[in-house]
């Protein structure tokens, strides 16, 4: 068996590893290959058939890639798949960008449109042959596309799978009678394509207008793969939802960054898919690259915040240590025919968490002791229902405690998880999340939630700029976005754009994945003044995001930084004025 057939196998796990696993370290007769991405990461593709079952108690948390679905505002689901119109039927809204001062910057004296930066994507791919992304003569301005789903083509140099194909097959596939015989790369859900189209889409003439906020940058897209199936179900996610997993995304961001040229081509990453897991506070094996990517000259990393505000998948809560020992009840109201889900737990230190579980027709667990490396299963006499609690005593990452509790065939109905700490006398603080909206059957959330901390991952990286979205309307915080801080208090959002009713390619849509992109398009209009006009030859992101945040605009009476805008609503125009101004 071919490595490439063991990456794509749903009989092979992914591991991710910060570190180089040696190739004596595994043992003889195992079935595995390997791909490095850096000096100090690593994606191990191992038969299931020589390891137990993915678990938190025998496996690190961070090894086991996480899940992310796409950050529109609505559910987006296979069945819902079609093919689109053409981009010249839509009608143009300009307002977005105008109220996020990009219009202003793209025309004279500044005449800042992207040109010479490269934008990237990780998304649902691209409807390349669409005339936003052509220029006035027909050629394309997508630089490559490398599609994870077809295995006919040739990968991308130092990747084992997919099919890369160049700006050269492109352009050859629009010049012929049938482009996909050439190219046979598509975007059948339409994500991919609405965030290129925001943030670098371009198109007049023929009676058609459409612009997005960095006209004649070039595009790179990775079209992901979406999650192997034993992976969704261990994530208790259903079948029908779209998801992508972690090592697929990090293979991904290593492509991207190589098209970056220090000093003369800069490259903008925009990332707009987000999760619940993790402990919301940036230490993801993601999050660290993406930290690490955001610090390299000449890159720029944009990441939506998500579009859980108002999803009450978050529940902050305390308990009060008095003599050892005390508890806190959290309840969830689950939905009928949910399938099952993952809640997960983080315990702040130096206390001891454990829980019990009482189902809604009044059946309850024990208390779940700690056991070291082993998963611990209760089940339920009056129901189908089952679940399995598993401790991370000292998480990884982040060196805190995660109780992880899989919720199988759960019946609907309000489930109590009791929460115990042991330790000091005082205030003892804990936070849950559920998954994301994507991830759930039915509507299942906390009956006490909290709106904060809602910001989904990868978008708690420190280094990166973080994107809220609001309503250019009427300058209102959309509802469903994700808010901060994190948890310990760690300062995201940076900055909120606009991402309610933003014209895209493929119609108006909604979601934190469009104020990202509308961003991302304002990083490749910044960083053409910046690298490729030699302003700021060694911008990175967190240079940029402070050059952002002192152009941001705010209103008069309210505290910056907070949990909804951030240091202010997006304003490149106000980035220029405010260097003026110095």
């Amino acid at each position: 068996m071919t490595c490439k057939e063991k990456i794509l196998s749903n009989d092979y796990f992914d591991l991710i590893t910060d570190f180089i696993v040696p190739e004596s370290d595994f043992r003889p007769g195992l079935e595995y290959c390997q791909t490095t991405l850096e000096q100090d990461l690593q994606i191990s593709y191992i038969n299931r058939r020589n390891m137990n079952d993915l678990s938190i108690s025998v496996l690190r948390y961070n090894f086991i890639p996480k899940c992310y679905g796409i950050m529109d505002a609505g559910m987006i689901l296979p069945m819902q798949r079609e093919d689109f119109s053409s981009a010249t039927s839509q009608i143009f809204n300009p307002d977005p960008l105008i109220d996020s001062g990009i219009i202003q910057t793209n025309n004279a004296p500044l005449n800042l449109t992207g040109r010479g930066v490269i934008i990237g994507f990780i998304d649902t791919g691209i409807r390349y042959e669409m005339d936003v992304f052509r220029r006035s003569d027909g050629s394309s301005r997508i630089l490559a596309i490398w599609d994870q789903t077809i295995q006919t083509g040739t990968p991308p140099e130092g990747f084992e799978y997919g099919s890369e194909y160049t700006n050269d097959m492109i352009n050859e596939a629009l010049s012929s009678e049938n482009p996909r015989d050439i190219v046979p790369s598509n975007d059948f859900i339409g994500h991919g394509t609405k965030m290129a189209s925001v943030a670098a889409g371009s198109i007049l003439g023929g009676g058609a207008i459409f612009r997005g906020a960095a006209p004649d940058a070039q595009i790179v897209m990775v079209k992901c793969k979406e999650a192997k199936a034993h992976l969704k179900e261990y994530y208790k996610i259903p079948e029908e939802a779209v998801c992508f997993q972690e090592s697929d995304i990090l293979c991904g961001l290593k492509y991207l960054d190589n098209f970056a040229k220090i000093f003369n081509r800069p490259v903008i990453i925009c990332i707009g898919m987000g999760t619940n897991s993790g402990d919301h506070m940036g230490n993801s094996i993601l999050s660290t690259y993406l930290d690490r990517l955001a610090n390299r000259r000449s890159r720029g990393v944009v990441v939506c915040g998500g579009n859980e505000g108002n999803a009450a998948s978050h529940y902050e809560g305390y308990v009060s240590v008095t003599n050892g020992r005390d508890w806190q009840d959290v309840e969830i109201r689950v939905g009928e025919n949910e399938e099952g889900f993952l809640l997960e737990l983080w315990g702040d230190i130096p206390n001891l968490f454990t829980v019990s579980i009482r189902s809604p027709s009044g059946e309850e667990t024990r208390e779940a002791v700690y056991t070291a490396n082993q998963p611990l299963l209760f089940t339920f006499i009056y129901s189908e229902s089952r679940v399995q609690v598993e401790y991370a005593l000292v998480e990884q990452s982040s060196g805190e405690e995660l109780v992880s509790m899989r919720f199988t065939r759960p019946i609907s109905g309000i489930w109590t998880i009791r929460v115990y700490a042991r330790g000091e006398n005082g205030n003892s603080q804990f936070n849950a999340w559920l998954p994301i909206c994507q991830f759930l059957r039915s509507d299942t959330y906390f009956l006490q939630s909290n709106p904060n901390a809602t910001i989904t991952a990868p978008a708690y990286a420190q280094n990166t700029i973080t994107v809220t979205n609001y309503n250019s309307i009427n300058n209102s915080f959309y509802y469903k976005s994700g808010r901060g801080f994190g948890r310990r208090g760690s300062l995201k959002p940076d900055l909120a754009a606009p991402g309610v009713n933003v014209s895209t390619a493929l119609g108006p849509d909604t979601g934190s994945s469009l104020s990202a992109a509308i961003t991302a398009g304002a990083m490749a209009d910044f960083y053409q003044w910046a690298v490729v006009e030699g302003h700021d030859t060694i911008v990175n992101t967190p240079t940029a995001r402070n050059y952002f945040i002192r152009g941001a605009t705010r209103e008069n009476g309210m505290e910056y930084p907070n949990t909804e805008w951030g240091f202010g609503r997006l304003s490149l125009s106000g980035v220029f004025e405010a260097l003026a101004r110095s």
